[in-house]
């Protein structure tokens, strides 16, 4: 597919599945619609290494590999500071403690396996755009389920302390399920502003998308799973 000048370059895409069928799926499916696969990845540590070779938008990550599991390649894949790339985790069952864990080590949503041609593109060009592909509730459903219970730990938990009051409020609405219009509508307030204050909760924790944000306020004891929360 050729691109024309001023559009967005299509995202470029590691497979990495120890099933050798999902990845030849998955790379039909893609290239079908003009976005490249740069790499295959038959364990996590091919995974890793595949990232660090190509630096590719996005990684869709099998959860279960031999060698190294994608959770583990998922934590070493954002702890070897690879930022621009996002990390779309792959299962066969939505409420997975391992999907959790995948996502708090930096992943920014999941599909199952069984996706539609149609949903895996668009999911792949949506994280490409920085947005999380979980719904926050979904995500919320999941922390609410797998979290940790208790005092939150103090390492690697960011700092929320920079946060004014009203990103503070705007933080435990966001992992309560909350869009920006419901955020906007709950807080009187425009989209953009909501966007805005978002945008700065995002910068100032060091955060790579809304997922991560709902996942921190759980564990940093913003909110409490199943107080009062908000159904979807």
């Amino acid at each position: 597919m050729t691109v024309g000048q001023g559009e967005p370059q299509p995202p470029r895409v590691v497979i990495a599945d120890d099933q050798t069928l999902v990845r030849s799926g998955f790379r039909m499916i893609l290239s079908s619609s003009g976005i490249p696969v740069v790499a295959e990845a038959a364990d996590g540590e091919q995974a890793v290494a595949a990232v660090l070779e190509h630096r590719p938008d996005v990684v869709l990550m099998d959860i279960r590999m031999p060698r190294l599991d994608g959770i583990e390649a998922t934590r070493q894949i954002v702890a070897a500071g690879a930022a621009g790339t996002r990390i779309i985790i792959l299962t066969t069952f939505d409420l997975d403690q391992y999907v959790y864990a995948a996502l708090a080590a930096g992943a920014s949503g999941f599909l199952l396996k069984d996706v539609s041609p149609e949903h895996l593109v668009a999911a792949v060009q949506l994280v490409q755009t920085g947005d999380a592909l979980l719904a926050p509730s979904i995500t919320r459903r999941l922390v609410e389920r797998f979290a940790p219970r208790g005092p939150a730990p103090a390492a690697g938990i960011p700092d929320t302390s920079s946060l004014t009051p009203r990103e503070v409020e705007v933080l435990g609405l966001i992992a309560r399920g909350l869009s920006n219009a419901e955020l906007a509508a709950t807080l009187t307030l425009s989209e953009a502003t909501v966007k805005t204050h978002v945008a700065r909760i995002l910068a100032k924790l060091n955060l790579r998308d809304r997922v991560q944000a709902v996942v921190l306020a759980y564990e940093a004891g913003l909110v409490t799973p199943g107080a009062g929360l908000r159904e979807s």
